[in-house]
């Protein structure tokens, strides 16, 4: 219980910090952490990511039955992609899925992120996919994120935001804060007439330096 009772506190911070830095508006957002018994903790549908109190968040089991929920604060349909996550990569036990500004507008144009322009991006990520669009609330979000969960870290999700997962929540959210900062320095970078890219000569380097 004491696990449960951290991990509660931990995601009501990170959705604090996810609404400070305006990564979500209104009641956007998810964010899911699988605990040692395997069962999924889970932001409440309805609910500011700013506001949360941890006796409001959710439990379900891996397939998404709901076990714990206090009245009136059942799970986002949304879990859906974050419960796919979980089935298919074992070793992740934390989700988070927001809709940051600048890597929501590449989301929405329908545009990857996969220029290379800082050795940390490639480091952390090597790119950040776009998967295809899905309808809200059904199984094609899940469907779509599939393909990339072997691969990736992190993806846009079409017209819709960014997913990050890892394993822990700080480092999932960490993930999140990353991807928009890529997306930012390409959106500035394009406004300064387009960004340099990294060579091949430079890649190949790092790649080397990092074992890739």
């Amino acid at each position: 219980m004491q696990e449960e009772q951290a991990i509660r506190e931990e995601i009501c911070e990170i959705g604090r910090r996810m609404y400070g830095r305006r990564m979500v508006a209104a009641n956007d957002g998810n964010i899911s952490v699988r605990l040692s018994d395997g069962t999924i903790v889970c932001t409440p549908t309805g609910v500011s990511k700013g506001f949360m109190k941890p006796e409001q968040l959710c439990k379900t089991d891996i397939s998404g039955n709901v076990l714990e929920a206090a009245a009136g604060f059942g799970p986002s349909s949304e879990v859906k992609m974050h419960l796919r996550v979980y089935q298919k990569r074992p070793d992740i036990f934390a989700v988070v899925h927001a809709h940051p500004i600048f890597a929501t507008s590449f989301a929405v144009m329908g545009r990857a992120l996969e220029i290379p322009i800082m050795p940390e991006v490639i480091v952390n990520f090597g790119k950040v996919p776009l998967a295809a669009y899905g309808t809200p609330s059904t199984a094609e979000i899940p469907d779509a994120v599939e393909p990339f969960l072997k691969d990736y870290q992190a993806i846009l999700l079409e017209h819709h935001g960014a997913l990050t997962w890892a394993g822990d929540l700080l480092s999932a959210y960490m993930k999140m804060e990353s991807v928009e900062f890529y997306a930012e320095l390409l959106y500035r970078t394009t406004q300064l007439g387009g960004p340099r890219e990294l060579t091949r000569e430079q890649l190949e380097r790092l790649y080397q330096v990092i074992g890739m």
